[in-house]
């Protein structure tokens, strides 16, 4: 496909991105107590920090004791659990010393109850036949979700266009964050996302991740939508539902519907996945680490979750305060060669930055072998997909590669 895609700022090109539950990342939940993690995961090599929503939350119609952190009660504010605006920002300046960026959780779809807006402004919002507000109903492509701790926001109105995105820029100006994850964003309307991002750019230039797979996203205002396909072919082959035909099948599909520069959020887990499908364990079981070493390597960004470096083995509670046990951290050093790799070598670049996948014939359906290929570098990857150990053979007179059950080879290679 050649439709043309949204620019991309250039440190966004080799990165990754960590995504930051803060409310259970640290006994304290604070915006402090996580800066106390930065140097470790400056160390092993995260670029970029997607912090899970960080305003008040809504006490009308609150689910559990502490509510959804998507349930957001004014969007110029910060929620006094996590700590003040001023801690927030040197928050934002610490990592930014440690070469990280920033990219905040917006939620621009539906707001609290209870939001300064629906006081202020009701006719901001979607009512039902009655003329009544009513709470969110979303489906989700395989069943109705009930947000009955939120109200629609309704993007007929004009003034609510400037009021969001005035808000969106305020804390683009004020803290200095790189960019946004913007919640449910194929259900607020693209041009709204244009608009909002032309503002956006004026004052500095950002990075937007869409919690979407809608292509014209990435047309019109998005650097960045989520590869929910991918996770998925990794979760059904992890649960011996699918094999490598699936993934090739994968990999056929996107290159047909993105835009060459488009790019994917490859991942294994997220607060969603992780909170309502299940923990890594649950999901990958024995192939979770192999799926991890795809998701880094195969076209698009990887994320890495809360918690996942150090084996997230259970569900993180949506509603309440559930603490990350961290045990020393066992796959810290696991992540950190993913994410050299991807630093270190252009061929696994980001968007039309980085190199094609060239599929190569191993014989098997249960191994994916690849090889991306820039003039200079070259990464190749062969996955065994499968509970047995293989036997893989890729390249005429070079002697067979071993491969463990779920066990994966990388080798790459620079020219001076």
């Amino acid at each position: 496909m050649t439709a043309v895609c949204r620019s991309h700022v250039p440190w966004s090109r080799q990165a990754n991105l960590y995504q930051v539950n803060l409310r259970q990342y640290t006994p304290e939940g604070t915006f402090r107590a996580f800066m106390a993690h930065l140097p470790r995961l400056q160390a092993m090599g995260v670029s970029m920090l997607w912090l899970m929503p960080i305003h008040p939350v809504g006490q009308r119609q609150r689910k559990g004791r502490l509510g959804s952190a998507y349930a957001v009660r004014d969007h110029l504010a910060v929620n006094p659990d996590f700590g003040t605006l001023a801690d927030f920002k040197a928050l934002v300046d610490a990592a930014h010393a440690a070469g990280m960026r920033v990219l905040l959780d917006w939620v621009a779809n539906h707001t609290a109850w209870d939001h300064v807006w629906a006081t202020a402004h009701p006719h901001w919002y979607k009512r039902n036949a009655a003329g009544e507000l009513t709470s969110c109903e979303y489906h989700n492509g395989r069943e109705t979700e009930y947000w009955t701790d939120v109200v629609a926001l309704d993007y007929a109105q004009p003034e609510l266009w400037a009021a969001m995105t005035d808000a969106l820029c305020w804390w683009v100006r004020e803290t200095g964050i790189d960019g946004y994850r913007c919640d449910v964003a194929s259900l607020v309307p693209t041009p709204f996302w244009a608009q909002a991002r032309d503002a956006l750019d004026a004052i500095q230039p950002v990075f937007m991740l869409a919690e979407s797979a809608d292509v014209a996203l990435h047309r019109r205002a998005f650097d960045m939508t989520y590869d929910w396909a991918l996770n998925d072919a990794l979760a059904g082959i992890a649960a011996g539902e699918y094999d490598v035909n699936q993934l090739v099948d994968y990999l056929d599909r996107r290159q047909a519907e993105f835009p060459a520069d488009a790019i994917g959020m490859a991942f294994t887990s997220n607060h969603d996945k992780n909170a309502w499908e299940g923990h890594d364990g649950e999901r990958f079981g024995d192939a979770f680490r192999v799926c991890a070493v795809l998701a880094a390597t195969l076209p698009g960004l990887p994320l890495i979750y809360s918690g996942q470096e150090a084996f997230l083995d259970k569900r993180l509670a949506f509603f309440e305060r559930d603490p990350i046990d961290w045990k020393a951290w066992p796959l810290a050093g696991f992540y950190s060669g993913l994410l050299r790799l991807k630093h270190d070598n252009p061929a696994l670049a980001n968007g039309a930055a980085g190199a094609a996948v060239e599929l190569l014939d191993c014989s098997s359906r249960h191994v994916l072998a690849f090889r991306r290929s820039l003039p200079g570098n070259s990464v190749t990857v062969l996955a065994n997909l499968s509970a047995q150990p293989r036997s893989v053979y890729t390249d005429a007179g070079a002697a067979p590669v071993p491969l463990a059950p779920w066990g994966w080879h990388i080798s790459a290679s620079r020219l001076p």
